[in-house]
C-alpha cells in the first residue's frame, strides 16, 4: 500500500488454461494407455512439456506442420489410440483441409485441443484464434465446444474422450477464472447449456470467457433495474435447441456474445436454431467480433474496444429492452 508502506496479502494466482490442460491431461493418462498427445512445435505454449516428460513415448511433437499432426492422430485413431492435438487456435485454420478430410468424413475420435481461443493479446493479428466456432461448425460429425471456467475446461476433456467421434474444445490465452475444481470429474452432456441465473427482461447467451462478462453485464444491468437471465451455452455445435426454443418463448429479447467472429459463429448457431424451430418475433443482438482482422492489444483493451466486455453487454441487453418498450410503428400511426 502506497499510502501506509504496509505490504498487502496477494491472493494466489489462479494457473492459466494451458496449465490446467497439461495437469488434467496427465491425470487421464494416467487412467487410459489409449491416450496420446500430439502438437506442432508448441509443446511447452500448449503445456504438453510434463506429459513429454512422464509419457515419452505416447507424446508426438511433429514440428511446424500441423497438417501433418492432424492426419498422424487420424491414423493413431484407427488403430484404436484416443489422441488429443493440441495446437494453436490460429494454427489449426492452416490444417482444415485435414480436419474435414481425415478426421471428420470418416468419423474419427480426434480430440482437439485449441489454445488461445479468442483475443490473445500483443501477438497481433496472425495470432487471434477468432475464427475456430465457425470453421470448425461448418464441418459434419463435429462437436465443438468452449468452457467458461477451468472446471468446465476438466469437464470437457472427460467429455471429448468419451465422446466416439470429432469433437474439439478451445480455451483462451491467460489465467483461467480461479474457480475451485470439483471433486469428482463428471462429462458434460452434450448439446446442454447450463442457465446459471434467471431474469424475466432480457436473456444473455455466452460461451467460453464470454460467460464471465455476461455474468458481469447482469450484475451492471440490476443496478438498473433490469432483471437478465445469463446461460452458459458451452456447445456451439451442436447448440441446445430445446432450450433455445423455450428461453424464446418466454424472453423474446437474446444477446449472444462471443470471442470469435460473428458470422458463422455461436449467434449465427442460436439464429439458425430458432429459425429451424419456426420460433419468430424475436429480438436479437449478437455481439462478436467484426467483419476485420484485430490489431495487436491487451485483451482487457481489445474487449473493449470490440464491444465484448460486460459494459458492452450490457448496453446492447438494455437497448433491446428499451425497443421493446416502445409502441410500435403502427400504433404510433394510429395516434398521428
Amino acid at each position: 500500500d502506497a499510502d501506509t508502506g504496509t505490504c498487502r496479502e496477494r491472493k494466489p494466482a489462479a494457473p492459466t488454461y494451458t496449465e490446467v490442460f497439461g495437469r488434467t491431461l496427465l491425470e487421464l493418462a494416467a487412467k487410459d494407455s489409449r491416450i496420446v498427445a500430439v502438437t506442432a512445435a508448441m509443446p511447452e505454449g500448449t503445456g504438453l512439456s510434463a506429459f513429454a516428460q512422464a509419457y515419452p513415448e505416447r507424446f508426438f511433437d511433429v514440428g511446424i506442420a500441423e497438417q501433418h499432426a492432424v492426419t498422424f492422430a487420424a491414423g493413431l485413431a484407427v488403430e484404436g489410440f484416443r489422441p488429443v492435438v493440441a495446437i494453436y487456435s490460429t494454427f489449426l485454420q492452416r490444417a482444415f483441409d485435414q480436419v474435414l478430410h481425415d478426421v471428420c468424413l470418416d468419423r474419427l475420435p480426434v480430440i482437439l485441443a485449441l489454445d488461445r481461443g479468442g483475443l490473445v493479446g500483443e501477438d497481433g493479428p496472425t495470432h487471434h484464434g477468432i475464427f475456430d466456432l465457425s470453421f470448425l461448425r461448418s464441418l459434419p460429425n463435429m462437436v465443438v465446444m468452449a468452457p467458461r471456467d477451468e472446471n468446465e475446461l476438466r469437464r470437457m476433456m472427460l467429455t471429448a474422450l468419451q465422446h466416439d467421434g470429432p469433437i474439439a474444445f478451445r480455451y483462451p490465452r491467460g489465467s483461467a477464472a480461479g474457480v475451485p475444481l470439483g471433486p469428482v470429474l463428471t462429462p458434460v452432456p452434450i448439446g446442454k447449456a447450463k442457465v446459471l441465473a434467471e431474469g424475466g427482461d432480457v436473456a444473455i447467451l455466452a460461451v467460453g470467457v464470454s460467460v464471465g462478462e455476461a455474468v458481469k453485464a447482469r450484475d451492471l444491468l440490476a443496478d438498473q433495474g433490469i432483471q437478465a437471465t445469463v446461460v452458459d451455452g458451452r456447445f456451439v455445435k451442436p447448440v441446445d435447441t430445446d432450450l433455445l426454443a423455450e428461453l424464446a418463448r418466454r424472453v423474446p429479447r437474446l444477446v449472444t456474445v462471443e470471442e470469435n467472429v460473428r458470422q458463422g459463429g455461436f449467434g449465427s448457431a442460436v439464429l439458425e436454431a430458432l429459425n429451424d424451430a419456426g420460433i419468430q418475433h424475436v429480438a436479437i443482438e449478437r455481439i462478436g467480433i467484426p467483419d476485420a482482422f484485430v490489431e495487436h492489444g491487451p485483451q482487457n483493451f481489445l474487449r473493449a474496444k470490440y464491444g465484448l466486455d460486460a459494459a458492452a453487454i450490457a448496453s446492447a441487453a438494455r437497448h433491446l429492452v428499451q425497443l421493446s418498450e416502445l409502441p410500435s410503428i403502427s400504433a404510433r400511426a394510429r395516434r398521428a
